[in-house]
Parts: C-alpha cells; structure tokens; sequence
C-alpha cells in the first residue's frame, strides 16, 4: 500500500502538516507533532482505523483517496524476483537469495 495524505491533502488545500493536525484536533483527534510528522511525510508503520476515520472525514475522502494498492510489490511463494541487478555489478543478473530446506525463514543480516 502507498500512503497518500499529503497529495490528498493538498487537494482540499490544506498544504501544511500544521493545518491538518489543527483540523484533526478540532475533530477530537490529538496527534503528536511527532507522529503528525511521520503521517504527512512517510509511511505510517501503524494506524488506528478511528483515526483513519477522522482523517476522511477532515479531508472530506474515502479510505482509498488515503491508501492505494500496490499489488506489483506482492510477491507470491516461489515465484522468483525478475530485473533486479546485483548492487555495483552494472549486469541484469537476478540477486541470489539463499534458502534454507526446512521452509524456515533466515535471521536478518
């Protein structure tokens, strides 16, 4: 999923994280600068569907003006990476991945 506020939110004019905390706060809806911040220019890690309520309802959208799908970034079981060149290697070989046999995922690196 891509996380669309600000466009969205430029859309119905509002152009500063700022505005928009006021108008959510107006709403009942008391965000942290912080966490304001991470809204308007990231990608929320996690987010109450309340709050994803009250922010429709500010913008004046629907959840999918907010949240676009992007079901090209899914990958299925087994179904290997195309296109993807090894880092600094200047070819289109395929990245290796290693896998263990017991279908268990390794630790991170």
């Amino acid at each position: 999923m891509r996380w669309n506020l600000r466009l969205t939110a430029a859309n119905k004019g509002i152009w500063k994280a700022s505005e928009l905390q006021r108008s959510l706060a107006e709403h009942g809806l008391a965000i942290s600068a912080g966490k304001m911040s991470g809204l308007w220019s990231g990608q929320p890690v996690s987010l109450k569907l309340d709050d994803l309520d009250v922010i429709c309802v500010v913008l004046g959208c629907e959840i999918g003006d907010l949240l676009i799908p992007e079901p090209d970034k899914v990958s299925r079981p087994g179904q290997e990476e195309t296109g993807r060149a090894a880092v600094g290697s200047g070819t289109t070989a395929p990245t290796v991945v290693p896998k263990r046999r017991d279908g268990r995922s390794l630790p991170p690196a």
